[in-house]
């Protein structure tokens, strides 16, 4: 470690200008000018002392390990054209693009990569060596493959991981529960394939899962229901995932809820009732099979999708009074009864409403008997 460093990492750099600073002061202050040459050259030598209060030599801000595993990362990609402002020579924290530091510590704390650029590769080892990121965000890189490696782990301050559109294969690691500072878990738009791993459960903090546009397989685990964080954000669309969805999940309060298109099946009841405060829920194209008559609405509701399922019964006449409700879709299901008039029931399209068993009424072209 550098000796202008702490143990910590953060630089020292300020009581050492502060010393060169109290220097250049003196020299110039006991110096006089002067036209002998022996005082000019006092004079040249306290301009070098004085410049280098403001170009100090150990001015650099990046820390040692972080640059060092930086260009670790850079030499893994073969110096991709996206890293051509990553030199040796440059300051990490001030020169590098996709990388931001802590100004405090000048430590690095995000590495955000977003829209291609990398050539065919896996993540590398290096990445774990960035003991102080917070965000790490790798974006639509099609020619991103392999696993999710291990080192991602030694990351535990990491608050937000962003690995989307990517072509990552294998299953979500359990290892990831080690980052007990996590707020967003976003894998989606990968061939990830698999369970999802209940170990996921150990992240108290989380407020985001998008697991979405995977190979996942398996039933959703139970124990996702220890995360009770204020309007957590559940997306799970677009996979193989089967079976019921955990009744212990009444107790968790979401903000959103996407688990579109799987092989879901049993009921939703456990994400109604008065006490809810979700505002998005698509339960589309899955088994799901219950008599809507019986759910709990709530007045929190924007957004409720429910199409291409079995659902039977009646749409419940406490749908007209949800004034925050935006949309609704019902179609390609088994209801039969009454469109209830009122609220936004008929500002909706006749698609909202078709291709079930027996409904009728607005905006439907089909009277009631």
């Amino acid at each position: 470690m550098s000796s202008l460093t702490n143990e910590n990492g953060t630089y020292l750099l300020f009581p050492y200008i502060l010393f060169r600073k109290t220097l250049c002061l003196l020299c110039l202050h006991n110096i006089p000018f002067h036209t002998d040459p022996m005082m000019q050259t006092h004079h040249f030598l306290c301009a070098l002392l004085c410049l280098s209060v403001v170009l100090p030599s150990a001015g650099e801000l990046c820390h040692p390990d972080d640059k060092k595993a930086l260009l670790e990362i850079k030499n893994h990609f073969d110096n991709a054209y996206v890293f051509a402002s990553w030199s040796p020579d440059t300051d990490c924290c001030t020169s590098w693009y996709i990388v931001k530091c802590n100004e405090t510590t000048n430590r690095v704390v995000s590495l955000e990569l977003f829209m291609g650029g990398l050539p065919p590769s896996q993540i590398p080892p290096a990445i774990g060596d960035l003991p102080y990121l917070r965000i790490l965000t790798l974006h639509k890189q099609p020619n991103l493959t392999g696993p999710i490696p291990p080192a991602i782990a030694r990351l535990t301050n990491l608050e937000y991981l962003t690995l989307t559109w990517n072509n990552l294969t294998g299953p979500i690691p359990s290892f990831l529960s080690k980052l007990q500072k996590l707020i967003f878990l976003q894998l989606s738009f990968n061939n990830l394939s698999g369970s999802i791993p209940s170990s996921l459960s150990n992240l108290r903090n989380l407020a985001a899962i998008s697991l979405d546009r995977n190979k996942l397989t398996g039933t959703i685990p139970d124990s996702l229901s220890a995360i009770k964080g204020n309007s957590l954000y559940l997306q799970l669309s677009h996979n193989d995932l089967i079976g019921k969805i955990p009744e212990s999940f009444k107790d968790v309060d979401f903000g959103q809820v996407d688990v579109s298109r799987n092989k879901l099946e049993g009921d939703i009841f456990m994400f109604f009732g008065g006490n809810k405060s979700t505002q998005i829920l698509d339960f589309s194209r899955n088994q799901f099979q219950f008599d809507m008559s019986r759910l709990e609405v709530y007045p929190r509701l924007a957004y409720l999708n429910v199409n291409h399922n079995k659902i039977y019964g009646s749409i419940p006449d406490e749908m007209t009074r949800l004034p925050e409700l935006r949309g609704l879709n019902v179609s390609y299901n088994r209801l039969c009864g009454r469109i209830p008039v009122g609220g936004q029931m008929q500002s909706f399209d006749y698609t909202t409403y078709f291709h079930n068993r027996c409904l009728c009424g607005a905006p439907l072209n089909v009277t009631c008997k």
